[in-house]
Order: structure tokens, then C-alpha cells, then sequence
């Protein structure tokens, strides 16, 4: 059965290292941290162990949930959803982060197909770069996101991925959600170089209790992991003091 995220606020560090053992190190220092709520695993491991060796070797160092991010699965065709969470499912991860962004039928397809395999979706379609949507010269909808989110949880998923540099769009996001999903759970990715704050994000999202923040470098490449993964969840309950 999938290991939820525990809590309602916490850390995910994002291991998307290129050592096994610098992972190996960030995981044994961060795991038994107060605020640590599991791991994202992507593709830097993947690519070269596997992903069912990946996640074995993640097992042995911690026993918190395994968020798998295959670098944004769901823009593919809705068909491969079936063969993609199997394999998932075979190699025992907890959830799976998707951003289904090639139409309603992916939504469907890697969102539907992933709840009924028991693994839990992290549904998101927006990452936080400036040049991701129309508006800021890329090539997305500057609605693409409100439009999955609808259509997810349509499919019943209550967990998502925002994007944590626009203060106005997690406002707009997480009050949606809030309104539409009975106990969600919002995860935050995007900080530091990529313009986010647990400060600024956290206040945002505050229509959703239960609010997480995926973190890289800020944890992988500092000198002590598990010092960072603290002081960052110092700031999230900071932020719900101020509540």
C-alpha cells in the first residue's frame, strides 16, 4: 500500500544527483530530521541503476514515501499510462508526479490510471520557468494548469505540484482547490535560483492546510543536508505561527 506523505507540512528533498554517493549522504543525513516527509526520486538515478534498483537502494537508507518524478510524466499518449504505472507499481514506488499536459485523455489516463493502481498522483502542469507560458513568450496556455486541475480532480486526485514564484497563481490555485477537493495536499516546488520562498509560498497556499515543498539544491548542495532540510522547516512553521 503507498505511503502517504505524514503530517501537514514538511520537506521532500529532490535527489536529482548525479553520485550515489552524494544521494547516499543527503538521504542518511536528512532522513530522521523533524519536517522530512519522504523523497522525490528522478531521473539521475533512474538513468543509471534502474528504476526498481533505484528505489531498493532508497529503501535501505530510509522508510519514508518515494515520490517518483520521471522528469513530468503524462505529455505522452493516454495508452502508455497503463505500461507506465505498472512499472511503477512494480517498483514499489509511493506516488508518482504527473503533469499531463498532452489533453483530457492524459489527464485521464496517467491520473485515472495511477489511483486505480493504488499509487497516489501528484498532478501539476506548470513548472517555474518564465518562459513557460504564452504570456512569457513559451508555448503553453497560460490556463493549462486551471484546466488538469479540473479534469484531476474530476479523476479524484487530491494531491498537486505549484509552482512556488507566483505569489497570485498559488493564491488562485490553492483557493480552487480548496473549494473543489475535501482535504488536499499541495506540493511546492521551485525555490531558490528558480524564485520561490517557503515564506511567500506557504502564505499563499494557506486555503490548503496540508502543504509540502519539494527542495534540491538548496539541501543537496549544501554542506550539511540535514542543517537545511531544518532550517527550512523552521520557516514553514514560521509561516504557520503567522497563520
Amino acid at each position: 500500500m503507498a505511503k502517504a506523505l505524514k503530517g501537514e507540512m514538511g520537506i521532500v528533498p529532490a535527489l536529482d544527483i548525479d553520485s550515489p554517493e552524494h544521494l547516499e549522504r543527503v538521504v542518511r543525513e536528512t532522513s530522521k530530521r523533524e519536517g522530512v516527509a519522504g523523497y522525490k526520486l528522478g531521473l539521475t538515478s533512474v538513468l543509471r541503476f534502474g528504476l526498481t534498483e533505484s528505489v531498493r537502494r532508497l529503501r535501505d537508507l530510509t522508510d519514508l514515501p518515494i515520490v517518483y518524478d520521471h522528469q513530468k510524466a503524462g505529455p505522452d499518449m493516454p495508452d502508455m499510462a497503463v505500461k507506465y504505472t505498472a512499472l511503477c507499481k512494480e517498483a514499489d514506488v509511493d506516488g508518482l508526479i504527473l503533469f499531463p499536459v498532452a489533453g483530457p485523455t492524459a489527464v485521464d489516463g496517467f491520473v485515472g490510471e495511477a489511483i486505480r493502481a493504488g499509487l497516489i498522483p501528484f498532478v501539476g502542469g506548470e513548472i517555474p520557468v518564465p518562459d513557460y507560458g504564452v504570456s512569457g513568450g513559451g508555448y503553453m496556455l497560460d490556463d493549462a494548469l486551471d484546466r488538469i486541475l479540473v479534469r484531476a480532480v474530476h479523476n479524484k486526485a487530491d494531491h498537486f505540484v505549484l509552482p512556488a514564484h507566483d505569489t497570485a497563481k498559488i493564491k488562485r490555485w490553492s483557493a480552487w482547490i480548496a473549494s473543489n477537493v475535501a482535504s488536499p495536499l499541495v506540493l511546492l516546488t521551485g525555490f531558490g535560483a528558480l524564485g520561490g520562498s517557503i515564506e511567500t509560498s506557504f502564505a499563499a497556499a494557506a486555503t490548503c492546510k496540508r502543504r509540502f515543498a519539494i527542495v534540491g539544491r538548496l539541501i543537496t548542495g549544501s554542506k550539511s543536508p540535514g542543517d537545511a532540510a531544518a532550517h527550512l522547516y523552521e520557516q514553514m512553521q514560521a509561516v504557520k505561527s503567522a497563520a
